[in-house]
């Protein structure tokens, strides 16, 4: 019987042209099985291959590829029998992970008091000079209130200006109507998602992204459909079919120095999946959560700045100051029209009431001064960024990352699935880091990746590379033997 996955991805398949586009070139290899065989189960772990997708009929990629049809039929033969494929007569072949590969993904829990290194959150401090100056001008103005209520359901009028002046600033003109201050930027998705989607509803995500987004997609009941992500960035054809095919009710994108990839949308992508998501009737948020730490490009303009006139209204941006200034503020918004923002004040009544009066003051104080609490945290993610690199230069110089162009951390190549047995395992060594199948839309896929983010003190980046290679170089091994089999040596 096919597997339930498998029939609900039905629509799912990929062409031979496109699949040998995602291939090297096999001309110079022997046996070229072998190495076809390799290069679609990297493929499938990088999650450029997503799972449960019809592979080509061997005589077209026979055709495509220009070598013999019994060369597709032993690599698919091989893929089968190392569990990376499986056929049902009539049905074709379809990618999938070998039993027991899944890593079990959980969330690690929160890090405790002590000497721990934590490098599963990429969030910066706040330096006690801003905070100290952000109280001193929150103070006198939290005692004028003291005598309200309190509750401000779409955020306070000082704060909601702010937000929408830097928008208008970066290029996007917004009034303060079109803003609502969440309780950080996952509160944001979470009520579009209880306004917009019923349970069963598809959600397109990119893959890898996110994990606490992904956590509130299956918590809403809702089927993500992943299109992969990379350091060369993002499909376009891929997005486009994807849209077409399955016509999700909803898209979730993080163009801007994505998290956990790094890589920046260009502009002409921006307005095509703009152009698409309004054709196919799809809700798109933008998560701009990383949007300011542009650390070696000019930062972006708003997302939706790229829309024509009547190609916005289905764009809703979530924004937070978790990133650029403080995660323990707990300060995020949506901008949105302003009868959206409406209904999502509405929902959000049911939810929590409203924020806290103390935090968006602080908060106002903090984003009236962004452009110069910016131009510091910039310098200061960047050397560390740059100290990063070095540590795992020395201490790991066989793992492969490359530079991102902005965001908070690296997404690293460490060659072989073994990321959750060596995040497992440094923990014991005080070092708590996030494996890549934590990011992953496909169970499974991404666990060669590591995301290490560069927003501790150089010295402590160091310590935390130091420990990664000591867990490597025990002589215990990590992972399972059905990571490596012996024709992938």
């Amino acid at each position: 019987m096919l597997n339930t996955s498998m029939a609900d991805s039905a629509s799912r398949s990929i062409s031979s042209e496109r699949l040998a586009a995602l291939l090297p070139d096999l001309s110079a290899r022997k046996p070229a099985y072998r190495y076809l065989a390799q290069s679609i189960r990297t493929l499938i772990l990088e999650g450029r291959l997503l799972l449960h997708v019809r592979l080509p009929a061997e005589r077209e990629l026979a055709a495509v590829l220009v070598v013999s049809r019994p060369t597709i039929k032993a690599a698919y033969d091989l893929l089968r029998e190392s569990g990376y494929a499986r056929s049902r007569r009539g049905a074709g072949t379809w990618t999938m992970l070998p039993d027991g590969k899944q890593p079990a993904v959980t969330q690690q829990p929160l890090a405790p008091a002590d000497e721990s290194i934590d490098l599963a959150a990429a969030t910066l401090g706040l330096p006690e000079s801003m905070l100290t100056e952000a109280l001193a001008y929150s103070g006198p103005l939290l005692t004028q209130r003291a005598h309200t209520p309190g509750y401000h359901p779409f955020g306070l009028t000082g704060l909601r200006s702010a937000v929408a002046e830097r928008y208008t600033r970066r290029g996007l003109p917004t009034l303060k109507e079109q803003i609502l201050v969440t309780s950080g930027a996952q509160q944001g998705l979470t009520l579009a998602l209880g306004l917009l989607t019923s349970p069963g509803d598809r959600v397109m995500v990119e893959n890898p992204t996110y994990p606490n987004a992904l956590d509130a997609i299956r918590h809403a009941r809702l089927r993500p459909t992943p299109v992969p992500v990379t350091e060369s960035g993002w499909d376009e054809e891929i997005m486009q079919a994807t849209l077409r095919q399955t016509l999700p009710r909803l898209a979730y994108l993080i163009p801007d120095f994505h998290n956990p990839v790094g890589c920046l949308m260009p502009d002409e992508q921006r307005s095509a999946i703009l152009q698409a998501t309004s054709r196919t009737g799809t809700w798109l948020v933008i998560d701009e959560t990383l949007t300011d730490i542009a650390l070696d490009v000019p930062a972006p303009a708003p997302f939706v700045a790229q829309a024509a006139t009547g190609d916005k209204d289905h764009v809703i941006t979530v924004g937070s100051m978790s990133k650029s200034h403080w995660g323990g503020l707990r300060i995020g918004w949506v901008r949105a029209t302003p009868r959206l923002i409406t209904k999502l004040a509405e929902l959000r009544v049911s939810m929590d009431i409203a924020g806290s009066v103390m935090d968006q003051l602080l908060a106002t104080s903090l984003i009236l001064r962004t452009d110069a609490v910016l131009k510091l945290r910039l310098e200061q993610v960047r050397t560390q960024r740059t100290s990063l690199l070095h540590a795992v230069a020395c201490h790991l110089p066989q793992w492969r990352t490359h530079i991102p162009p902005g965001g908070l951390s690296l997404w690293v190549d460490l060659g072989k699935p073994i990321a959750s047995a060596l995040a497992d395992r440094v923990r014991a060594k005080g070092v708590r880091i996030e494996g890549g199948a934590r990011f992953s839309a496909d169970p499974g896929t991404h666990d060669h990746r590591l995301r290490i983010p560069y927003t501790l003190p150089a010295e402590t980046l160091d310590e935390a590379v130091r420990r990664l290679a000591s867990v490597l170089a025990d002589e215990s091994p990590l992972g399972s033997t059905v990571d490596s089999p012996q024709w992938f040596a």
